[in-house]
Formats: C-alpha cells, structure tokens, sequence
C-alpha cells in the first residue's frame, strides 16, 4: 500500500490518495478494511476509489463525492493501470468546493502515479 498524506489543502478541505494492487472484489474490500483502521480514514468525510481489472471490469464508488470515482476511472484508463485500487480521501473542510473538487481529485491521482512511477524506476 502507497499512502499520500496531505496532497492539498483548500478552503479546510483537505486530501489525501492510497493505492495498491488488487486482483478481485476480495482484495479491494481487505484493502478499504485496512485503509479504514485507521481512525483518520474511518472519519473522512469521503474515501472515494475505483479500479479497472486485467479483464476491463471498471468499478468506482463516490462514496458521497458524486462523479469523483469516475474521474479515478479515467485517470487509470489514461495510465493503462489495470488492477490498481485509488483511493482519494477528501476531509470537509466546511466550505463547498464547487468544481474545484474535481481538480483536487486530479491532482491526488497524479501525486499517487508519480510516486509509483517513481517507486518503480
């Protein structure tokens, strides 16, 4: 597991991405368990992730930051990252973020594949 904390803040939200490898429906529930031990993560506001299997099986889950996981998705697709769960973790900060909310996303996506990339060099 790769875990980012602290990506960005804004307007007292603030963010932070894991990810690691996942084979099936299995592997992504142990995954989310093991994230959400940590009481940081289970009081998160929103622990937003997907995933695209070796197969093409895309799953997303918003967990209440409605189109986040979709963004992920794409994300992944662009990266050709197959088996790969990221999970970007959003603590509300009090003020709506509009649209912003998206890029932040982006950004926490990003800072995940560069630190893997980098890992893996």
């Amino acid at each position: 597991m790769l875990q980012i904390d602290n990506v960005l803040t804004d307007r007292g939200s603030k963010y932070s991405v894991s990810g690691g490898v996942v084979k099936q429906a299995s592997d992504v529930k142990a995954f989310l368990q093991k994230l959400c031990s940590k009481k940081k993560y289970a009081k998160a506001t929103h622990n937003t992730w997907a995933v695209i299997y070796a197969d093409g099986t895309q799953v997303k889950n918003d967990d209440g930051e409605s189109g986040a996981g979709m963004i992920i998705l794409r994300m992944l697709e662009r990266e050709q990252l197959f088996d790969h769960l990221i999970v970007v973790t959003r603590w509300y900060g009090g003020v709506h973020l509009g649209g912003d909310r998206f890029r932040h996303v982006q950004s926490c996506v990003n800072t995940y594949t560069s630190a893997r990339n980098k890992e893996h060099l």
